[in-house]
């Protein structure tokens, strides 16, 4: 038994630990045509406050809602949120944003909701440890594919890299680029889930990967 990490799309994962206390990061409304996040939740982490990151009331399970800038445990769960923008112009387009720090049962990962810029030194500080990285790769709205790219190469103990918020064939009218062009840009090795992905801190991969999931 490992961590399991499904992707509902978008920006909206579930994370589940051993023990059954689950994630649900960044939901979005009915007006996204992916698959609503199924079954109930104890956590749910929300980057920033627009309709495709925010529908927490989708969510079942009365769970408990973690936004914003700060340290948090809950049920085990260490959670940090760190400040960052949703833009490269300091938050004068889109606001603020809130990158997610997470340590599941000896893995540390990160949810960086819609990262809009390179990392600074301050905001890579806390992130050095990350192991599984969820990072957004379309561009327009966030950090495209040369972006993350660059954050990725910034940050030295990740293991693996799930892409997401990026051009599937449920959102193929949306100004954003499919996963393609950033696994050129990356040139690492790509390994592709039929379904969620399960990990343990002892059987992460030893070079690091970038993983596909499919949307639920």
């Amino acid at each position: 038994m490992g961590v399991k990490i499904l992707w509902y799309g978008h920006a909206c994962f579930r994370i589940t630990a051993q023990d059954g206390t689950t994630i649900v990061t960044d939901p979005y409304d009915e007006s996204v045509p992916y698959k609503a996040p199924e079954g109930p939740a104890h956590i749910v982490t929300v980057s920033h406050e627009h309709f495709d990151h925010n529908a927490v009331g989708r969510v079942k399970g009365n769970p408990e809602v973690v936004r914003g800038v700060g340290e948090w445990t809950i049920r085990g769960i260490h959670i940090r949120g760190i400040s960052s923008f949703h833009d490269p112009k300091g938050g004068k387009e889109r606001g603020r944003n809130t990158i997610f720090k997470y340590v599941v049962d000896g893995i540390t990962l990160a949810h960086l909701g819609d990262l809009g810029h390179t990392l600074t030194a301050e905001q890579l500080r806390p992130l050095e440890d990350v192991q599984v990285l969820m990072i957004p790769v379309g561009g327009f709205y966030t950090i495209g594919p040369k972006e993350a790219k660059e954050v990725v190469q910034g940050l030295s103990g990740v293991r693996v890299v799930i892409p997401m918020h990026y051009r599937t064939e449920l959102v193929k009218d949306w100004p954003i680029r499919p996963v393609q062009e950033f696994l050129e840009a990356v040139d690492l090795t790509v390994r592709e889930f039929k379904g969620e992905a399960e990990l343990t801190a002892q059987n992460l991969p030893k070079e690091r990967e970038v993983w596909i999931l499919p949307h639920a």
